[in-house]
């Protein structure tokens, strides 16, 4: 055994040893339980930041420990390859995407091996090779022959210097995130899949994720966003035409005093026709804000369009006013405007002098609260100014008037969704060709089986502007039933890739579907998943979405993909600055600036390394690029070893919490691995151990014992249930601290500390694997501690011959005494009156009354 802990040798020989002899790699076996660990993948930008190694080192934990569980444990990694940053980085660097994505999976690969991860790498994937995405194109030319998908116009954020769409989140104050270029609103011809078409059942099947955190279930709940109202109809004054309004709120129909719809609505181009100021101004909402979150706060800017919609019940003709507020995506396009009881309606009905009306007043006639000339009354309450509905109460009044608008044959009940079809083409080349064709006739169809994959050319010249196979015509042509067609240039949405590749890990290399069913339904679903909560909604949301999908084709047979869910917190660490003479701030990296701290860790003074200037500290914030603050996994690999930075992530913060990073934790953490390692090597060196007789065990033995058996009940519970894994921690340090200061005297007492000493190991075997493993193989143990069954807490241990019984008189701590467990009241009275100190102070003295918790505290009151 080596004198000094060396991490970076052992670790070293010990990864060596896993690839070696495969020895993550699993197969399905009927026989064992299964557990599917899986971690999100990541995106291969390069290296790996701390965020990276925090989920996947939970993962890792989990894994290890469920495999000494005994259970079939699947662990597997991949690349979330495709996308926009990697065409950003091919321009930068003047190469390919392909070339730039695989240098860097290559890169990332090592890292993650040496972190010691158990990934079955056999089962790699990188979403970008032809043998992931040809089944994905597949798949979607299934879902269109089952009327899942299709093709329609749909307003999207257009670049028109980078000429591509853009999400939402892509465009900054109307401009392009990349190019800075303003942003215009376009009609497109975009593929979407009918996720709505699930809606119901999304929502449903929620409640069947008990292991879900509950915060991100009413986060989707939120986004699918069921609601129940009524669809009325307008007719359109002076034509035959009529538009349709969906609102949750029919009891304010008799307040409605305009209709509002969007700038694509075919009324508000009709009327553009021959109405150059409304033209104008639909022009000017191209370049308007598509986000909702923006819609709310945004100036409300319209145009009236001349057109008169005529109310279902009154018959009295109200205007029609295209707002830049009313999307065409959103159901209809159109909404009744209710000014005195919905604000954005009140603020744009005040700024264009449309009349206001009240139909709604408080329950309780409090009229002070409904004040319509500050705002709009938006409670609800009981209906006034409507006719034959007046004094009616929300729900009343909801039934009543959706009965006779249905008796008019103007209006239905009907549930709606805020959830919207899912639109997955995109402009950019690094992604999935979309598997469709072009005709000669205008018409469109899939692309044959047998031509799948729709292969995306990987040496190609990015020159910042145009997809390449958009600016290559040659690329396109093809032929279908002998004549003339075009490929689609489109690609897919990356959340294409990411909505199945859990799946696909259970049969990576079959080569004649899209997954093996028999070893798919072998393993899905996964038994645990983990990510960040920024993946809660669309990326989770769409993967279920998919595992339906998936089901319905016949591929799987569960309802749900992901059976626990952890969303892993932040890593955090400090960030400094000083402020630069054009306003802005210059950015230091934690690693270049020496600091001073008070007694509590508070930053006193904090020095640039470089200038010995002063540097302004910021406080904690997430590791990231714009304010340098990530500190690079591989340099306190390099320094520490890999258990070191495994146990700091662990301990430092429950896995859903914020982690600060500290340099001090990290030493702490190296610290404690290496008295574990001083600890094994002077019991190794101690001499002979004998049988573990636990009869002949003395006091001090039987308490060694019992606490390694509450230890090990503990981390049991806080890994394997809880999932605390600081906890578990904490509770394996405070062991190894009495560890320390046991007895090795004889042959019994080292035959006890064995049994403590290796049971120790097993508990953090997970956790630092290395370590773990070396010192297991020190101490004789020729079987892998991976393949040895986790340590079962001793009941029997656990119990307690003797009780300390804390003796108070008059509430004041006098005396302790030791007595039998299931020792009487009167016994441990006998027990204190006996001790010394006890004894002085009940001399001359009127025992009045004996208070006492068993096995825990005796107070005497006196007097």
């Amino acid at each position: 055994m080596q004198e000094q802990y060396n991490p970076q040798q052992i670790e070293t020989v010990l990864q060596q040893q896993w690839e070696q002899t495969n020895a993550f790699k699993v197969t399905e076996d009927a026989s064992k339980e299964k557990f599917y660990c899986l971690s999100m993948f990541p995106y291969p930008s390069g290296r790996l930041h701390m965020g990276h190694v925090r989920n996947y080192t939970i993962g890792d934990v989990v894994s290890r420990f469920q495999r000494m569980q005994g259970k079939n444990v699947m662990q597997p990694m991949g690349w979330d390859a495709f996308g926009l940053p990697a065409e950003n980085a091919a321009i930068n660097n003047k190469t390919a995407p392909a070339k730039w994505t695989y240098e860097n999976i290559d890169y990332m690969r090592t890292q993650l091996k040496r972190l010691g991860f158990g990934y079955d790498w056999s089962r790699e994937v990188a979403t970008c090779k032809p043998e992931y995405y040809k089944w994905e194109q597949w798949f979607f030319t299934k879902l269109y022959e089952k009327g899942l998908v299709y093709k329609k116009m749909a307003t999207v954020n257009w670049d028109p210097v980078d000429q591509c769409v853009l999400a939402n989140e892509q465009v900054i104050d109307g401009r392009g995130w990349r190019s800075g270029a303003l942003v215009e609103q376009r009609e497109l011809a975009q593929w979407f899949i009918k996720i709505t078409a699930y809606a119901e059942e999304l929502l449903q099947d929620l409640d069947q994720l008990d292991g879900w955190p509950e915060q991100v279930k009413t986060m989707q709940k939120n986004w699918i966003g069921r609601s129940e109202g009524v669809e009325i109809r307008f007719d359109i004054a002076g034509s035959a035409q009529s538009l349709s309004v969906y609102t949750t709120r029919p009891d304010t129909l008799y307040g409605v005093t305009y209709v509002a719809v969007a700038a694509q609505h075919p009324l508000a181009q009709q009327a553009a026709a021959t109405n150059p100021a409304l033209a104008a101004f639909i022009e000017d909402c191209k370049g308007g804000k598509m986000a909702e979150a923006e819609l709310a706060t945004m100036e409300k800017k319209g145009c009236a369009t001349g057109i008169y919609a005529v109310h279902p019940l009154t018959g009295e003709q109200v205007p029609v006013w295209v707002a830049n507020f009313v999307l065409m995506d959103y159901g209809s396009g159109a909404v009744m405007a209710v000014p005195g009881h919905d604000q954005r309606d009140y603020e744009f009905a005040s700024k264009y002098q449309l009349p206001i009306k009240q139909v709604i007043a408080p329950v309780d006639g409090a009229i002070q609260q409904c004040d319509l000339s500050l705002a709009a009354y938006t409670e609800k309450g009981v209906l006034i100014n409507s006719a034959e509905f007046d004094g009616l109460a929300f729900e009343q009044a909801f039934n009543a008037i959706a009965a006779k608008l249905a008796a008019m044959g103007r209006g239905e009940v009907k549930v709606n969704y805020r959830l919207r079809d899912w639109g997955v083409s995109r402009q950019r080349y690094w992604g999935t060709p979309i598997p469709m064709l072009n005709l000669a006739d205008g018409s469109v169809v899939p692309v044959p089986e047998d031509q799948l994959p729709v292969r995306l050319p990987e040496d190609v010249v990015m020159d910042g502007v145009i997809s390449p196979i958009k600016a290559d015509a040659e690329w396109a042509k093809t032929t279908y039933q002998g004549a003339e067609a075009f490929h689609e240039t489109d690609t897919f949405d990356t959340f294409m890739e990411s909505s199945w590749y859990y799946a696909r890990y259970c049969s990576p290399d079959h080569d004649k579907a899209m997954l093996d069913p028999a070893k798919a339904n072998y393993w899905l679903p996964v038994d645990q998943y983990i990510g960040g909560i920024e993946h809660a909604i669309l990326h989770l949301l769409y993967a279920r979405f998919f595992h339906k999908l998936l089901r319905d084709v016949g591929l799987v047979n569960t309802d749900e993909p992901f059976k626990r869910l952890l969303c892993q917190g932040m890593v955090l660490a400090e960030t400094f600055y000083r402020d630069t003479e054009n306003g802005g701030k210059q950015w230091f990296s934690p690693a270049d600036v020496s600091v001073q701290r008070d007694e509590k860790g508070r930053i006193l003074t904090a020095i640039l390394n470089t200038d010995g200037l002063p540097v302004v500290a910021s406080g904690m914030s997430k590791m990231s690029k714009s304010k340098n603050n990530g500190i690079d996994p591989q340099k306190v690999i390099d320094q520490y070893g890999a258990d070191t930075v495994r146990l700091f992530m662990m301990f430092t913060a429950p896995p859903e919490q914020t982690l600060e990073w500290s340099d001090s934790a990290v030493e702490g953490a190296h610290r404690f691995i290496k008295r574990i390692y001083t600890l094994v090597s002077d019991f190794a060196a101690a001499g002979a151990v004998g049988t573990l007789d636990i009869a002949a065990l003395n006091n001090e033995q039987k308490t060694l014992r019992r606490e390694l058996h509450k230890t090990i009940a503990k981390v049991s519970d806080d890994i394997g249930r809880r999932y605390t894994f600081n906890t578990a921690i904490a509770a394996v340090m405070e062991l190894s601290n009495k560890l320390q200061k046991a007895s090795l005297a004889t042959e019994l007492d080292r035959a006890v500390m064995q049994e403590a000493v290796l049971a120790l190991l097993q508990l953090l075997n997970p956790i630092t694997p290395h370590v773990a493993q070396y010192l297991w193989s020190q101490l004789g143990q020729s079987q892998n501690i991976e393949q040895t069954p986790w340590p079962v807490a001793d009941e029997t241990a656990m119990v307690e011959d003797e009780k300390l019984v804390v003796v108070q008189v008059n509430g004041k701590v006098r005396g302790k005494v030791t007595v039998a467990a299931d020792a009487t009241e009167d016994t441990v009275l006998t027990a204190a009156k006996a001790d010394d100190n006890v004894g002085r102070h009940l001399e001359g003295v009127t025992l009045r009354k004996v208070i006492y918790v068993p096995g825990k505290l005796l107070n005497l009151v006196v007097g």
